[in-house]
């Protein structure tokens, strides 16, 4: 049975099955164990076999690339491991209510939405849905759903987002701004933001819309507008000597910080 165990390390998954290991001319019960790295490609693969009396003995088998196809053809599944390096994903969803009688085609309602994976994206789709058109889970469905990438992820870019949140008091509006390298990043960067400063929860902000400012008179904020002079400098304060200016002896301790 195919069963995912815990990480070992940052990165690393390991996933165990069993199998039936022959051991001379008998067959014992054992198992394989086979870990993939952050890329979802099989770096190693061990073999667990019980030897005499309790104990069990590992060794390495080798061809693990080879191991995962061969596991997910025994076993008729397929496993698909998505690695990704914030914590939200933007999803494209369509959806659209039941066809009925007096409707048999109604309208299509697509939105795009930040949310950790595909369940809770489908759960944020139908709230606002309801609340938009009155249409629910129960007498609508989702037609697709797609994850997004973003097409640069190199490079800098500057966001506007507009959003309306629910604080302690009452609903408000608000218009922020952040650096970051993509769309999600810099809505996990709002997330993380509106929790320090205004404790707001994940469930009570609503993203109305995500930008990028492609122009520097775009950007409205100090504190990302002080990022864009072309003369920017940063001080810096540790400063660690090279092996080449070093003395043996010294009468006095370096001093690294400035």
């Amino acid at each position: 049975m195919l069963r995912p165990e815990t990480p070992l390390s940052l990165g690393l998954l390991q996933i165990t099955w069993d199998i039936a290991c022959t051991f001379g001319d008998t067959k014992v019960p054992g198992k394989r164990s086979l870990f993939l790295n952050e890329n979802s490609k099989a770096c190693s693969l061990q073999v667990t076999r019980r030897c005499h009396g309790n104990g069990y003995r590992t060794q390495d088998a080798g061809s693990a690339n080879n191991a995962l196809e061969d596991l997910l053809r025994s076993c008729a599944i397929w496993v698909l491991i998505e690695w990704g390096a914030g914590r939200l994903n933007e999803y494209q969803v369509i959806g659209r209510h039941l066809p009925t009688d007096t409707n048999a085609t109604p309208k299509l309602y697509r939105m795009r939405i930040f949310a950790p994976n595909t369940v809770v994206a489908r759960s944020r789709f139908w709230y606002f849905l309801m609340k938009l058109r009155k249409v629910k889970k129960s007498n609508g469905e989702i037609i697709t759903i797609n994850l997004i990438h973003e097409r640069r992820p190199t490079k800098v870019k500057n966001f506007g987002i507009w959003i309306r949140y629910d604080s302690r008091s009452g609903t408000h509006n608000m218009y922020k701004e952040y650096r970051e390298m993509s769309r999600t990043e810099a809505v996990d960067a709002l997330y993380q933001d509106m929790a320090a400063r205004h404790r707001a929860r994940f469930r009570s902000i609503h993203i109305l819309k995500v930008v990028e400012l492609e122009k520097t008179d775009d950007v409205k904020r100090p504190y990302i507008k002080q990022l864009l002079s072309k003369n920017l400098k940063f001080p810096l304060p540790h400063r660690v000597p090279k092996a080449t200016s070093k003395a043996l002896f010294a009468a006095h301790r370096p001093a690294t910080f400035a």
